[in-house]
């Protein structure tokens, strides 16, 4: 059983009580926009957990040289893709369609939009997640991470946390 802590759209932004929502999580996934290369720095460092992310359509070189703009991989036995620019189901831009194509992943997670959302995808069989923002640049109203379980070939126990008013 992993649990992991899911969150997007910092933009240089760190809330102090995100540290203790996903003190009881086994990695940090971050759904790009990160802001700056220190955000991501402090988020492994203080959390003490493997933060896995994508670069985000705002953050420069820093964070480009260490994190990549898709990442594809195995979670247990979920097949997963991020990438910060997505849409959502049905409505996803023209190279995510082509990738989700390619990749087949059981979890499709994206940020950018800032708007939460958390819905299966039927035609692809696959669960879409967007933790919509944690930052305080944007539209969004409230702040918001998700946290939930992957348990073998299971997603399960998700929950969406909100950190306040932008």
């Amino acid at each position: 059983m992993t649990r992991i802590g899911l969150i997007s759209d910092t933009h240089g932004y760190l809330d102090e009580t995100v540290l203790e929502h996903f003190s009881k999580c086994n990695e940090i996934w971050h759904a790009g926009d990160f802001g700056t290369i220190d955000l991501a720095n402090q988020l492994a460092s203080q959390s003490g957990l493997p933060v896995r992310g994508v670069y985000g359509n705002i953050d420069g070189q820093d964070i480009r040289s260490v994190y990549p703009e898709q990442l594809v991989f195995f979670c247990e036995e979920v097949k997963v893709l991020i990438r910060h620019i997505g849409g959502y189901p049905p409505r996803y831009n023209p190279e995510t369609k082509k990738e989700l194509l390619i990749h087949q992943p059981q979890l499709f997670i994206a940020g950018h939009s800032h708007i939460l959302k958390v819905m299966y995808d039927d035609q692809l069989q696959c669960l879409h997640m967007n933790p919509g923002a944690a930052g305080k640049q944007g539209w969004h109203k409230v702040r918001t991470i998700i946290r939930f379980v992957i348990d073998g070939k299971e997603m399960k126990n998700c929950e969406v946390i909100e950190l306040g008013k932008r």
